[in-house]
């Protein structure tokens, strides 16, 4: 009768807990993977965080100083612009 065992859950129960916050504010009751002090599921596993060298972190250039000052130069000639169609419109 396969029923009737008894599971021996103690190791199971004593291995450490993850402790990752979670989305409904409570922690993580995962076991850790084995050397890390995360489950699988919150940065325990291989190769699982950031790349390497901060790939992430890549400019595009947009907030550069060279940006900023053709943004600047960009709006200041469309509002001379919009000025000198404003001064023909009421000239007529």
């Amino acid at each position: 009768m396969s029923g009737d065992r008894i599971r021996k859950t103690s190791a199971m129960m004593t291995s450490p807990r993850c402790g990752a916050e979670t989305r409904s504010g409570t922690t993580c009751r995962a076991p850790a993977v084995h050397g890390k002090a995360r489950c699988r599921m919150h940065g325990g596993a291989r190769r699982s965080g950031a790349p390497k060298g901060n790939q992430n972190a890549r400019t595009h250039g947009a907030f550069t100083q060279d940006g900023i000052a053709e943004r600047r130069a960009i709006r200041a000639l469309l509002g001379e612009t919009w000025e000198l169609l404003r001064e023909l419109d009421f000239g007529e």
